[in-house]
């Protein structure tokens, strides 16, 4: 049985350049509409840090209309969730530039006190922004995917009441931050974990519903659809911090198959669609196994609308429901 989740990390470049209004707000809100028309949910990773800091800084006025927004996915019954990179949290804001502190860049990587904090500040950014002082996000997807080493974190998660990771992408690998997910290729749909991410254990406390991916060979991987969003990214400026790591990008990408995430906002309906039919056939021979397919999007590359509506009438026409992590979570655990 497959069940699909469309999932959209809510956020700005990761360097703190570009505006709310333009890659935050407006991609928002057209989406928000497509996804009401359809009558379907869609999981929104607030990326609170960011939103936090703009909004101490006076950075950028729209922050007021995100947050409204946020609320408004929330009442409207879209799933909040969790999502920090936290080198915001000692952002320094001058002359109309932020200076990011990427010596957090990594929440896994600092003490078991500082995660606490920032997780806590996160949530709490949330139920102030929700109007919600219970809240407690179900889900929660790192920042650039990092969730090595994973033992504190998870353990600081599972105390705040989140039970769900989405930040796995089987087969990523990057060298600059120590990030392997390829021994979790022979992970099926979803799995408990506890020290490792990439461990199954079924006595963990967390369950990891990964981004789905798929192994090709690099040069397919050269659309031009990827390539033009890439190259917006690029002229945005990345920062000195990506600069001077070009050569650690260019490991990553040295080996025969690369992981092809399930995106809906840089894949093709051609790739879309290729992708969730082979998923179709695994299903029509085993439909007891349960596949959770999480697809993630970003509001910064969502500028293609006709493929998300075009894609939900693929999923619609093939009678694949679309769900939450709170929808499949008790199916999983």
């Amino acid at each position: 049985m497959i069940q699909f989740i469309f999932t959209i990390d809510y956020e700005i470049y990761g360097n703190g350049q570009g505006s709310l209004r333009e890659l935050v707000y407006e991609p928002a809100k057209n989406l928000k509409k497509i996804f009401e028309k359809h009558e379907v949910p869609l999981v929104v990773f607030v990326e609170v840090a960011e939103l936090e800091m703009i909004e101490s800084q006076g950075s950028d006025s729209p922050v007021e209309s995100v947050k409204h927004q946020v609320k408004d996915f929330y009442h409207r019954g879209f799933e909040i969730s969790l999502h920090i990179h936290p080198q915001w949290y000692n952002a320094q804001y001058e002359n109309g530039t932020w200076s990011l502190d990427y010596s957090e860049y990594n929440l896994c990587l600092l003490t078991r006190n500082r995660i606490e904090k920032i997780i806590d500040r996160g949530i709490q950014f949330l139920r102030r922004t929700l109007g919600d002082q219970k809240f407690i996000p179900l889900s929660f997807r790192a920042g650039n995917w990092l969730l090595q080493p994973t033992q504190t974190i998870a353990e600081v998660l599972n105390s705040r009441g989140i039970r769900v990771d989405s930040s796995v992408f089987k087969g990523g690998l990057q060298h600059q931050h120590d990030l392997d997910y390829r021994p979790a290729l022979s992970n099926g749909y979803y799995w408990k974990f506890s020290n490792d991410v990439n461990v199954e254990d079924p006595k963990g406390a967390l369950l990891e519903v990964p981004i789905y991916t798929e192994m090709i060979p690099i040069w397919k991987m050269a659309t031009s659809k990827r390539v033009g969003l890439q190259r917006k990214a690029s002229l945005s400026g990345k920062g000195a911090n990506y600069k001077n790591n070009k050569l650690s990008r260019i490991k990553d990408l040295l080996r025969f198959r690369y992981p092809l995430k399930l995106d809906f906002c840089r894949m093709t309906i051609s790739e879309l669609v290729r992708m969730v039919d082979k998923v179709i056939r695994e299903d029509e021979k085993d439909p007891i196994t349960f596949r959770p397919l999480v697809a993630i999007g970003h509001t910064k590359d969502l500028v293609d609308f006709d493929t998300v509506e075009s894609f939900l009438a693929y999923l619609r026409k093939n009678q694949i429901p679309i769900s939450t992590f709170h929808d499949i979570y008790p199916k999983c655990t």
